[in-house]
């Protein structure tokens, strides 16, 4: 499985509210980052679902390399210049 493409290099802070669906965009090449568009159609990326636990804001990672995923974990404090 290849790299992910890098959807951005800061986390994305979202507003979320308990039992509220979302998906991640996994393959970082989505225009609505953090996420999914579709966009991973002709991919090997899959969105993964979250659904909020709590009312509360969240982090989502942007940069896709998270151990975390979807919610940051700094991993985008390691990628390259």
């Amino acid at each position: 499985m290849s790299d992910p493409a890098i959807g951005g290099r800061t986390p994305a802070a979202v507003e979320v509210t308990a039992g509220e669906e979302l998906w991640w965009c996994a393959c970082g090449l989505s225009s609505s980052q953090p996420f999914c568009d579709g966009t991973h159609e002709d991919t090997e990326f899959s969105p993964v679902q979250y659904i909020a636990p709590e009312t509360k804001r969240v982090f989502f990672c942007t940069c896709k390399r998270s151990k975390n995923a979807p919610l940051c974990d700094g991993s985008h404090k390691e990628l390259p210049l």
